[in-house]
C-alpha cells in the first residue's frame, strides 16, 4: 500500500502547488511567463532542467577506423560496407574456432601471428569484442571517424613535435593500443622504470584513448560507456580500466598549475548539444604524442531515442600543423557494465620488470663467458 499512498501524496502536493501559483507575485508585479523548452524530434526525453536526457549505456564498438586510406571517400556504399562487414565476420568466426586440446606447443616466444594460433597467451575471439559494423552517421556508413581534414588523415606533426616524440623516455601515450602479437623483448631501456610502460598496462587509463578525451573505440573489447547527468555535473564512466570522468557544467577551468590525466573538462549547452571543453592535460597523457597544451572540444547530441552523435575537435599547435575533427555515433545498449578490476590483479607489472632483470643477468653472463 505504500506506493498508492505516496502517489496520492505526490498528486495532492502538486495540485496544491499549482493552485498557489498566480501570475502576480507578492510585490504585485506580473511574473514573467516561462518559455517552454521545445520537445526534441520524436518526443525524446528531457530532464527537469529542460536539457536533453543523454543518460544511458552506449556500445562504442565499430570497425570504422580513425583514419582512412588516402584518396578514398568518407562514405561507403551499402554494397561496399556489406562486403567488408562480411569479411570481418568471417575472420572473427575463424578466430573464434575451438582450439584442439592435443595441439602441439607453439615455438618458443610464439610465431608472431595475432590471436591464439601460435601467439603464446593470446585469447581466442570468444573473449574479444572488436566491433562488427561501420558507424552510421546521417544514415550513411562512414569509412573513417575523421571528417576534417577532408582527406581523412590526421594532419602532419610539427617539427617541434617530431623532435619531442623522438625521445625514448616519452614512449607512453593514452591512445596506445592493446597488442595481439607478442612484441618480444623491447630493449633494456623499455623496462628500466614502471613509468615507461604503457598507461593501460599500468592501469592508469584505458588503452586506445577509450577514456578520452577524445573518446575512441578500443577495436578490441570493453567498449561500453555510461553517461549519468545532472544539472551541474555530467559523469562519463568508461568500462575499460573503469575510468570515471567528471564534467563540471558552466564552471571556470582549473588554474594552469593543476594538471590531470584526462584533463579538466567543463561543459555547457549550445541548444540541444552538450559541449565539453577540456584543457589542463598532464604531459604524461600525450594523446598521439600531443603536449600538455592539448585542447579538445567534444559535442554530444541525441539524434534519436537510442543514439548519440559524438564529435570532437583536437587542437594543439605545438603538435599538429592544424586542428582536426572526427565523429561517430554511440548506439545505446542494454548490456550491463561490469567492474574492470585492473590494478587489483595487475601481477604482470612486477613480473615484466623481474623478467627484464633476469634477461639482463643472462645476457651479462653470456658476455662474461665469451
Amino acid at each position: 500500500m505504500a506506493a498508492p499512498v505516496l502517489t496520492r501524496i505526490a498528486v495532492a502536493t502538486a495540485f496544491a502547488a499549482v493552485l498557489s501559483v498566480t501570475p502576480v507575485d507578492i510585490a504585485g508585479q506580473t511574473a514573467p511567463a516561462k518559455k517552454p523548452m521545445p520537445a526534441l524530434a520524436g518526443g525524446l526525453p528531457r530532464l527537469a532542467d529542460g536539457h536533453p536526457d543523454l543518460q544511458g549505456t552506449y556500445d562504442l564498438g565499430t570497425i570504422t577506423p580513425l583514419e582512412r586510406r588516402a584518396g578514398t571517400p568518407l562514405v561507403l556504399t551499402d554494397e561496399e560496407a556489406a562486403k567488408l562487414e562480411a569479411q570481418v565476420a568471417k575472420n572473427y568466426d575463424k578466430g573464434n574456432a575451438q582450439i584442439a586440446g592435443d595441439r602441439a606447443a607453439p615455438p618458443k616466444g610464439g610465431d608472431g601471428t595475432p590471436g591464439p594460433y601460435g601467439n603464446v597467451g593470446g585469447y581466442n575471439n570468444f573473449w574479444l569484442d572488436p566491433g562488427s559494423r561501420y558507424t552510421v552517421v546521417d544514415g550513411r556508413k562512414r569509412a573513417s571517424l575523421l571528417i576534417d581534414p577532408p582527406d581523412g588523415r590526421v594532419p602532419p606533426l610539427t617539427d617541434a613535435a617530431r623532435k619531442r616524440n623522438a625521445s625514448r623516455t616519452l614512449r607512453t601515450t593514452s591512445d596506445q593500443v592493446i597488442r595481439e602479437d607478442d612484441p618480444g623483448f623491447e630493449g633494456a631501456d623499455a623496462y628500466d622504470d614502471p613509468e615507461q610502460r604503457p598507461l593501460g598496462e599500468r592501469c592508469i587509463i584505458g588503452f586506445s584513448s577509450t577514456s578520452g578525451p577524445p573518446i575512441l573505440p578500443t577495436y578490441f573489447y570493453n567498449n561500453l560507456h555510461q553517461i549519468v547527468q545532472t544539472r551541474d555535473t555530467v559523469l562519463i564512466l568508461t568500462e575499460m580500466v573503469h575510468d570515471a570522468r567528471v564534467v563540471r557544467m558552466n564552471a571556470p577551468h582549473l588554474p594552469p598549475t593543476i594538471r590531470k590525466w584526462m584533463g579538466d573538462s567543463v561543459g555547457h549547452w549550445e541548444g540541444d548539444t552538450l559541449v565539453i571543453d577540456t584543457t589542463n592535460f598532464t604531459d604524461k597523457t600525450r594523446f598521439r604524442g600531443s603536449s600538455e597544451a592539448l585542447h579538445t572540444i567534444e559535442r554530444l547530441t541525441r539524434v534519436d531515442a537510442h543514439t548519440l552523435r559524438y564529435q570532437f575537435t583536437i587542437d594543439d599547435a605545438s603538435t599538429w600543423t592544424k586542428p582536426w575533427t572526427a565523429e561517430y555515433t554511440w548506439p545505446e545498449t542494454k548490456d550491463l557494465m561490469y567492474e574492470y578490476a585492473c590494478h587489483e590483479g595487475n601481477y604482470a607489472m612486477g613480473n615484466i620488470l623481474r623478467g627484464a632483470r633476469l634477461k639482463e643477468a643472462d645476457e651479462a653472463k653470456k658476455t662474461k663467458q665469451q
